[in-house]
């Protein structure tokens, strides 16, 4: 069975890497034809004529702007298969992707073997996570159970703000308080996190599934 690659990654040496890696797992009769795709509109070009393709994306770093997007166009084109190959991906996302057959997921410092499986399993029309993914999935679990018991709703909502790029006055603003309180509540989520600055605690909120990768400022 001969299956399409569409290889959507902005970064030419993951992209090209990726490449290499199909042509040493697949052999020559297994592809019929590669194509690259940089936006969401040259994807769906892409689909609408191949609609039986491979697609190995970095969602990171794709325009498109939310996992349902993602998600719509995976319904919109049921016979396609999708390997997810990116640096970081959210707990939140990868909750709502795994639940769907036509996707696996793998980070790009995943060792050869576990790229190799993925490709293999997305050949053979079957999903495949790759360990990372679930421990990151397994310790998300503990974390916002974790999270839960340690920050009040307002710190939460707060931390969600900080990882969005938001400044301490700019949080005040949207949320009428003064400036001091929201120093004070950041002050209070750094020592009950253990983070030392907004970006530890960004990250932290992204492992939590409190926000989103693209929703992520950093």
């Amino acid at each position: 069975m001969k299956t399409n690659i569409i290889l959507f990654d902005k970064q030419d040496i993951t992209r090209l890497g990726m490449e290499s890696l199909i042509s040493k797992v697949y052999r020559p009769e297994q592809v019929y034809r590669k194509f690259y795709a940089d936006t969401k509109s040259s994807l769906i070009q892409h689909l609408i004529s191949n609609p039986d393709s491979l697609v190995v994306i970095d969602y990171t770093l794709s325009d498109l702007n939310s996992v349902d997007t993602l998600l719509n166009i995976s319904a919109r084109f049921p016979q396609t298969h999708w390997i997810l190959f990116s640096d970081e991906i959210s707990v939140q996302f990868l909750k709502k992707v795994i639940c769907h057959d036509a996707f696996s997921v793998v980070l790009k410092n995943s060792e050869y073997p576990e790229i190799k499986t993925a490709i293999l399993s997305a050949l053979d029309e079957q999903s495949f996570i790759c360990l990372q993914v679930k421990e990151l999935l397994s310790l998300s679990d503990k974390s916002n159970t974790g999270i839960n018991e340690i920050l009040t709703l307002t710190e939460k909502e707060i931390l969600r703000e900080i990882a969005w790029g938001k400044t301490a006055k700019e949080i005040a603003c949207s949320r009428n308080i003064s400036w001091h309180t929201v120093i004070t509540h950041r002050k209070n989520i750094y020592r009950k996190l253990e983070v030392n600055n907004s970006q530890e605690a960004s990250r932290y909120a992204l492992r939590a599934g409190i926000v989103d990768t693209s929703d992520y400022y950093i």
